[in-house]
This record gives C-alpha cells, sequence and structure tokens, in this order.
C-alpha cells in the first residue's frame, strides 16, 4: 500500500477513486471514499435495488499455515473452525481472557491454509496476538499485495455471472478460486451489507482492472464507506469498536450464535469460563435494536435512559436507514429490558425523545441460501 501526501495510507484503487469523483476522509489510516457524486443516500438504496461495488481493500488478509491451523486457531477464537469444510467460510471473533473482544474476523479453510480478513484499525494488533497466540508452529503470512472488492447486492450474481458462471452457483459463505474476466481472484459469496453478493481478493497490481469491469455493468455503481455503513446497521450486523470492543463480550453482543455446541462445552479459548457463565446465567446486558419516534436519528454515544430518567446505556451506532425510511439505531441495555417493543428513552441533542426495542435486522438479510 501506497502513502497519499497527507501520510494516510492509500489502495490501489486510490487513482480510480479520485477519477470517480470519491470524497475521500481518513479511516483506519487510510484515504477511503466515503462517498462518490451519487451521494450517499441513492449509494446505499442502488446497493439494495441493483449492485454496488465497495474497496474493502484496507482490511488485513492473512494466511494461516502450519500442522492443523484451524485447531490452531480455535485456542484463540470461539468459532469451531475443525468442523469447517474446505472451500467454506466461519465468521469468528478473537477474546480476550475477560471475553472481551479483540476483533471480529473471517476464516476460509483451503487445502493447506486458512484464509483470514480482519478489520483494518485493528489488523497489526491483529498479526501481533496471532503470533504470540499461536506461536512457531503456524506460519502468519499478511498479504500486503493482494486488494479486496465487495460486489453487493441482489444484482451482484447476475454480474459477477456474466463474467465467471461458476459463481452464480456459489453457495452463501462459501469461496472458489476463480478467474473473472482472465483475472485470477478468490472469491467469496459472502459480504457485510445484509444482501447477496461477493468478497473478490485480487492482485493488488490487477484491482483496477478488474473494478473498471465490474463498474461496465450498468447495473453497477462505485459506494462509498458512507452507505456501506448504513447498509450493515440496517442489517443489525456489528462495526468493531462502536458495537463491539474489548469491553463487550460475545455473549452481551447478541453473538452467541457464533459459537457451536462443542466450543460450548469443550472452551479452550480465552475467555470461556465468563462465556460459559454468561450463557448459563444471562448476561447482565444485551445488544439490541433501538428505533427511535419520529425522524431525528440517534448518533453513537446516544444516552439511554429509562422512565426513571437513570441511564441504562448509549446508543454504539446510529442513523438514518434509507431502506426502512426512518431512523435506526444499536446499543446496550439491561438484559431485563432487551424484549423488543420494550420502551426507551433517548436524550437527542439533551432532549429526551420515545423510543422501543426493536428486533434485529431492520432490513431482511437477502443473503443467497440455494
Amino acid at each position: 500500500m501506497a502513502e497519499s501526501n497527507d501520510g494516510l495510507k492509500t489502495t490501489p484503487l486510490h487513482a480510480l477513486h479520485q477519477e470517480l469523483g470519491g470524497r475521500m476522509v481518513p479511516f483506519a489510516g487510510y484515504a477511503m471514499p466515503v462517498q462518490y457524486p451519487l451521494g450517499i443516500l441513492r449509494e446505499h438504496l442502488h446497493t439494495r435495488d441493483k449492485a454496488g461495488l465497495f474497496d474493502v481493500s484496507h482490511m488485513g488478509q492473512l494466511r494461516l499455515r502450519g500442522d492443523d491451523p484451524a485447531g490452531a486457531l480455535e485456542t484463540l477464537v470461539p468459532g469451531d473452525l475443525r468442523a469447517l469444510a474446505e472451500g467454506r467460510i466461519r465468521y469468528t471473533l478473537l477474546t480476550n481472557e475477560r471475553a472481551g473482544i479483540l476483533d471480529d474476523l473471517m476464516v476460509t479453510r483451503a487445502a493447506d491454509h486458512l484464509f483470514v480478513v480482519v478489520n483494518a484499525a485493528t489488523k497489526d494488533a491483529d498479526i501481533a496476538h496471532l503470533r504470540t497466540g499461536l506461536g512457531d508452529r503456524i506460519e502468519i503470512e499478511h498479504l500486503e499485495d493482494r486488494a479486496l472488492l465487495a460486489l453487493q447486492g441482489p444484482a451482484a450474481a447476475a454480474v459477477l455471472a456474466g463474467f465467471v458462471p461458476d459463481a452464480a452457483a456459489m453457495a452463501f459463505m462459501s469461496a472458489r478460486a476463480l478467474e473473472i474476466g482472465g483475472i485470477p481472484a478468490l472469491v467469496s459469496r459472502s459480504g457485510y451489507t445484509g444482501e447477496d453478493g461477493y468478497e473478490i481478493s485480487v492482485e493488488a497490481a490487477r484491482a483496477e482492472d478488474l473494478a473498471r469491469m465490474l463498474l461496465a455493468r450498468p447495473e453497477v455503481e462505485p459506494i462509498g464507506l458512507g452507505a456501506r455503513d448504513s447498509l450493515r446497521l440496517e442489517a443489525g450486523l456489528c462495526l468493531y469498536g462502536h458495537d463491539i470492543d474489548e469491553t463487550t463480550t460475545p455473549v452481551e453482543a447478541a453473538l452467541t450464535w457464533t459459537i457451536s455446541k462443542r466450543r460450548r462445552a469443550e472452551g479452550g479459548y480465552p475467555g470461556d469460563a465468563v462465556v460459559a457463565a454468561q450463557l448459563r446465567d444471562g448476561p447482565g446486558r444485551l445488544r439490541v435494536g433501538i428505533r427511535p419516534d419520529g425522524r431525528a436519528p440517534a448518533r453513537e454515544h446516544t444516552e439511554i435512559t429509562g422512565a426513571d430518567s437513570a441511564k441504562l446505556g448509549e446508543v454504539t451506532s446510529g442513523g438514518f436507514g434509507p431502506t426502512v425510511d426512518g431512523p435506526v439505531a444499536m446499543g446496550y441495555v439491561p438484559a431485563s429490558l432487551a424484549a423488543p417493543g420494550t420502551p426507551l428513552t433517548l436524550l437527542v441533542r439533551g432532549k429526551p425523545l420515545p423510543a422501543r426495542v426493536a428486533t434485529l435486522p431492520f432490513a431482511p438479510h437477502r443473503y443467497h441460501r440455494g
């Protein structure tokens, strides 16, 4: 990755973002497009209706090799990786001894290694943590010469199948090595918008060619970080450093679905005793969806209070949901108040506004389950 004049790192698509009129902002140490001339609202709706192309090359891509890398990585995460078949993907979490979440990550089992994608802001810390925790038995290769693109939306499958027909037959949370218009890539049917779609790992030198090829299709528009955030919020998906961090456990974050029956019974990862106790006794608080009444959005750090005005928690992600045409938010409340429909009060710019606990996701997931 190169650096821009202001000291920020740039992705292999930096020149293309500028050519397309992307408004660049600092994000996790990178210059990234927050929006294009289409605007965040229309970019969001276009992704829900057709297909959006996102640059997520700032994410960390790792290759783990060695004797039983799945078993080794299980000592650091609660996910069931040993049961992961070749070509399948699992979402899991790095935890600390208090069961706090160090990062969330995607793990793909390949024939002789694991392919792991971690968050941009935490990738250096993640790599150091993995090297310390896994020691010499596992080789960790940081794939800094690769870009990562996400093609998301209901038209994504048809668009990609126009270049490589095999893409349409891929199952959700699966990965394959494919050639897209002659460009070798690792393609996974996954994403973080709640829509069907793909994430495409490609050599950095070929990333712009691939992006231009996909953007030439009339269904595809470039999409920035602004719409990426509103899309994942409507889908009820966590953003690391906001909805989950070292102070939240998988149980509190409503991510217990990531922990299989075997891992719950056997443990063997940092914080396993804390997780077991919370599964047995229930957590003190839970991440919930929140629907404010009216049209005013409740942003991150908005205080959540109860009927007696006592502070219950705060909003961890919030904004306007274009698909649902109203404000949406997520945050933590006492577990006793986590049932959908429970009334809450939000202090928006010092003014108390009524809200209620809502079922997640706000917009239904449309992953390809066939």
